[in-house]
């Protein structure tokens, strides 16, 4: 059964699956709206259609590290609807990431803030609490305390100022992740990563009531649909504006002149 274990889940599963839940109530674009290149998102969907994807380029990432790690994606935990975007079992020890996608937004990072575009952000709270969260469950499951790092990860900022690094979790963009990772010292020996791996994959280890997913690759599916519809609506806003671009350029080639001697008559008269 595929929920009986999270390693079959994929990056940004949970995200996706919003996505897809709240475009379907979503009234469908009219034919105009769809010959001009409207986007299919709505403002609702819109901000999780960039979560997703900002999760699943950070799952791309991860999927290059070497077949010592563990990585789970979209771990459910608690009693609710929370995850935890990605869980890493390695060498280096356990890690919570949060991932966020501000591409092309600037940001800054302080010792117990985060502004994106000058406002403040609770992500660094948000980091230590899932870390402490994993490391509690993870614990009671093996029986021994288990470390766990929070780690935010931005997505393509436009510009990242560093005033200065929180002590607690360490922030990195997309392209410093993998970097970071490989850096860092072993901490962990190969029998307590597989004790620890072997309690994560566990649904009941994280969630007080652990569901049965929909088909992760189905849901996957269904998503890719909607992103290429998304790329579709893009390309084809770009063509009407090129065309505009055209349109007006060849019309000031044609009409310039007699455009400029009808205004140069209207100031004489």
């Amino acid at each position: 059964m595929q929920g009986s274990s999270l390693a079959n889940r994929r990056a940004g599963q949970a995200v996706m699956a919003e996505t897809l839940r709240i475009h379907d109530g979503d009234p469908p674009r009219s034919w105009w709206r769809r010959l001009v290149g409207a986007s299919p998102l709505s403002a609702d969907s819109r901000p999780w259609f960039q979560g997703a994807l900002g999760e699943i380029a950070v799952g791309r990432i991860l999927g290059r590290l070497g077949p010592e790690w563990t990585v789970l994606h979209a771990v459910p935990v608690g009693a609710g609807v929370s995850d935890i975007d990605h869980v890493l079992i390695g060498p280096a020890g356990v890690f919570t990431l949060n991932t966020k996608n501000h591409a092309g937004r600037e940001i800054w990072v302080g010792e117990r803030a985060i502004l994106v575009g000058g406002h403040k952000q609770h992500y660094l709270t948000h980091a230590r609490h899932e870390a402490a969260r994993a490391g509690k469950r993870l614990g009671a499951a093996v029986g021994e305390p288990v470390s766990v790092t929070p780690v935010l990860v931005l997505i393509k900022p436009k510009q990242l100022t560093i005033k200065q690094r929180p002590a607690d979790v360490k922030v990195v963009t997309d392209r410093e992740l993998l970097p970071w990772l490989k850096r860092r010292r072993p901490v962990l020996a190969p029998e307590q990563i597989a004790r620890i791996a072997a309690a994560a994959v566990v649904p009941g280890t994280w969630h007080n009531n652990p569901a049965p997913s929909e088909d992760p690759a189905a849901l996957q599916e269904r998503f890719t649909e909607l992103r290429s519809s998304v790329g579709r609506a893009q390309r084809r806003r770009g063509l009407w504006g090129l065309g505009l671009i055209v349109g007006g350029s060849a019309a000031a080639v044609s009409y310039g002149s007699d455009l400029l001697t009808a205004l140069l008559n209207a100031g004489l008269s």
